[in-house]
């Protein structure tokens, strides 16, 4: 099974592990979405669409009872948690509580329901469990502040369960990309609704410290985050590929240029120099 295929990486990995013979269960936000429809449309009759909202534990438990019907007796594989959502990217003070909540709820708590959902099938199977991480949950990143503190909560986990479901050969991986073009960036609509939350809570002092100048800047680094972004994906898949094949995964893997980088300086160097950096 795999979290968040209507877009992005997860739609990329789903099309690319159909192509090389796997038995895809595609999860999707959305199944008469667009996203979903393509998945049909154009990959083989292996491939199942699921309808799976991680937030919804009903929904979870139908998508395991399904896969549970469809492997019988062959076990499974491999669990990618990949679904996850940015928020509007601006300065922690600014973020509204809500962002916070909605980006643990989705990135987290939807990443941990999915996975002790599915452990007894990985158990059968000594299988994997991959999850899709960030760049942001290793290292601080400006702006990032509620996406990268649920991202690094999915990394601790992931290292934590790696641990623990070793003596059940369970292998636990996660993938901590760089700036990959996927489309989590959102829609304009979804953009102005999340900007006007922003504005509208923010209290006066706030609003003067920062200027509105700056704010307005806000949207203009959203407006220019896809340029700045990779747009082949390539090296993640890869790093799935390798996370859900090899004799011996790594326990992270970092995908993309520069995603090594300011993680060995964060490790490696004193704290000032990586935030000067």
């Amino acid at each position: 099974p795999l979290s968040g295929s209507d877009t992005g990486i997860g739609h990329a990995l789903a099309k690319h592990l159909d192509s090389l013979g796997f038995v895809v269960f595609a999860g999707v936000l959305n199944k008469d979405g667009p996203g979903a429809e393509e998945l049909r449309r154009t990959c083989s009759q292996r491939l199942s669409v699921l309808q799976l909202d991680v937030t919804n534990a009903t929904q979870v438990n139908e998508a395991y009872l399904a896969v549970s019907e469809k492997v019988t007796n062959a076990g499974l594989w491999g669990v990618v948690n990949n679904a996850g959502i940015l928020g509007f990217p601006a300065d922690g003070e600014l973020l509204p509580m809500s962002t916070y909540r909605h980006c643990m709820e989705v990135n987290f708590f939807g990443a941990v329901e999915v996975s002790k959902t599915f452990l007894p099938l990985l158990r059968k199977s000594q299988g994997r469990l991959v999850n899709m991480s960030s760049m942001a949950g290793g290292i601080p990143l400006q702006r990032y502040a509620a996406y990268g503190a649920s991202k690094a909560a999915l990394s601790m986990f992931s290292g934590v369960m790696r641990q623990e479901l070793s003596k059940w050969g369970i292998k636990v991986m996660a993938i901590h990309p760089s700036g990959f073009r996927t489309g989590i960036e959102g829609t304009a609509e979804q953009w102005d609704r999340q900007e006007k939350e922003l504005m509208e809570n923010l209290p006066a002092d706030t609003r003067q410290a920062y200027g509105d100048e700056y704010l307005l800047g806000l949207r203009n680094y959203l407006l220019h985050l896809p340029s700045r972004c990779a747009p082949d994906l390539s090296p993640v898949l890869g790093a799935v590929l390798h996370a859900l094949l090899a004799r011996r995964p790594q326990g992270l893997y970092t995908p993309g240029k520069g995603a090594y980088i300011p993680l060995c300086i964060f490790c490696y160097f004193p704290l000032w120099f990586y935030d000067y950096f």
